[in-house]
């Protein structure tokens, strides 16, 4: 199955039997620290999310806070969770992570992305699965300057004929 053939969630599971994926994984050495941790730093729009992974029974630990106390809107708990599902991962490592910068929205974002980054240190066979959900890629949207002479960014004054 080709990555631009993928319709949903379920059907990147299916890209770990690839032919060459064993190969490339052979390549690749799993990053871990004397703890056994993999550190990624996941950046989306002004948020900066440093993660640490280690294998454990799935507590998320957000800024000192559980994930559900830091991140309220289910919406945002579900966009941590997707590498973790993609993977079929979930509640097999823990997680340990500083998120300055941004809203929550951001955070969240930056967070997936140095989770998944954090996730392919750690087992680098999961890369392929990931890159092809678009989890690796920083999303390079950001907020437009305002400019000088417009009331925002692109907004211009009221016109006023008289």
């Amino acid at each position: 199955m080709a990555a631009d053939t993928v319709k949903s969630l379920a059907d990147l599971k299916d890209l770990a039997g690839v032919p060459g994926a064993a190969e490339e994984a052979a390549k690749r050495e799993p990053k871990r620290d004397a703890q056994g941790r993999s550190y990624a730093t996941g950046r989306r729009k002004d948020a900066v999310a440093r993660v640490w992974v280690m294998p454990g029974k799935g507590k998320i630990e957000v800024n000192g806070k559980s994930a559900e106390q830091y991140f309220a809107r289910p919406v945002l708990r579900m966009l941590i969770a997707q590498p973790f599902l993609v993977t079929d991962r979930y509640n097999q490592f823990d997680v340990y992570c500083t998120v300055v910068g941004g809203g929550l929205s951001g955070q969240a974002g930056a967070l997936r992305h140095g989770l998944s980054r954090a996730l392919v240190n750690y087992e680098p066979d999961l890369r392929r699965i990931l890159k092809a959900a678009g989890f690796l890629t920083r999303d390079p949207r950001v907020v437009e300057r305002k400019k000088y002479g417009r009331a925002k960014a692109r907004r211009s004054f009221q016109f006023s004929k008289r």
